[in-house]
């Protein structure tokens, strides 16, 4: 393995801290004081929590979450990334640790006849939680390292993965609590994928245009001298016509994308344009790569 540069390290210890922090927050204000056990090994150390002080004893959900990914570690161990395991056990014992110890610093109940409101900040806040400590390259160990697995598999959003893996739990909290709250927890649920996406993913700032064309130069040349944007051409072929026509590719800001088809229009009104938002774009005139 390489050697993994100090300010990459770094960042990536913020982001974990960070993240775990923030996840911490929006689960101890907004969903276990309210039963609201949203997927994931929290949401069901959430529930057995409920069952332990139905018993008269408290179990921290915390420290379950630490004792349940020491099973679950497994899967992370045989990846064989060492910077992988180093991230989700770090972020393991962060947000464990700081579930718990946040508890005594942070309003007991909030918004508690409102399960709607608390569902949808749960969401919100613990979703950006996530989505902070999974840019690190790492996770918080739980259903999240089944998730992230699954996610790599099949290339589906990481936030699409989580709705999938955690909607058990959540069907399994509603045999303590009730049928009410997890309904509110499937909310907190999706609104946390969500913006696990957004976060993991960026914003959608830069879109890609296709662009199939008799005056393929022409429109080229204006990309690359009128928009100053680097244009590709594809090799492609007509199946009907059986035709071999260029396609142009070119990928621009979004406020460059009204200016492209306008120039388009202007050349050739007969064009075929296909404009496909993406979520990141790195290299030349665009954001830098970085490890």
């Amino acid at each position: 393995m390489s050697r993994v540069p100090w300010r990459v390290a770094l960042r990536d210890a913020a982001l974990i801290i960070t993240g775990s922090f923030v996840f911490a927050v929006g689960v101890d204000i907004f969903e276990i004081p309210h039963g609201l056990a949203a997927g994931g090994v929290t949401g069901l150390a959430t529930v057995f929590s409920a069952i332990a002080d139905s018993f008269g004893f408290y179990l921290p959900v915390g420290l379950q979450t630490i004792v349940m990914n020491v099973l679950l570690m497994t899967l992370v161990v045989r990846s064989g990334d060492k910077g992988y395991i180093v991230r989700t056990v770090a972020g393991i014992i962060a947000c464990g640790v700081l579930t718990d110890a946040l508890v005594p610093f942070l309003p007991a109940s909030v918004g508690e006849s409102d399960l709607l409101l608390c569902a949808l900040w749960g969401g919100v806040i613990t979703g950006a939680g996530l989505g902070l400590v999974f840019r690190s390259g790492g996770n918080t160990g739980g259903t999240d390292i089944v998730s992230q697995i699954l996610a790599r598999k099949t290339g589906m959003p990481m936030g699409t993965a989580v709705i999938i893996v955690d909607g058990v739990i959540i069907a399994f909290s509603a045999t303590v609590f009730s049928v009410e709250q997890a309904l509110y927890a499937a909310v907190a649920m999706f609104i946390c994928g969500k913006v696990i996406d957004a976060v993991v993913d960026g914003p959608r700032s830069a879109r890609a245009a296709y662009i199939i064309s008799t005056e393929h130069a022409e429109i080229a040349n204006e990309i690359l001298y009128t928009l100053n944007r680097g244009c590709t051409e594809l090799q492609a072929r007509g199946v009907w016509s059986g035709n071999s026509r260029p396609v142009l590719l070119c990928v621009l800001g979004r406020s460059e994308s009204m200016r492209l088809k306008q120039i388009v229009a202007e050349i050739d009104p007969e064009a075929i344009v296909i404009i496909s938002e993406v979520h990141e774009v790195f290299g030349e005139g665009f954001k830098r790569i970085e490890g």
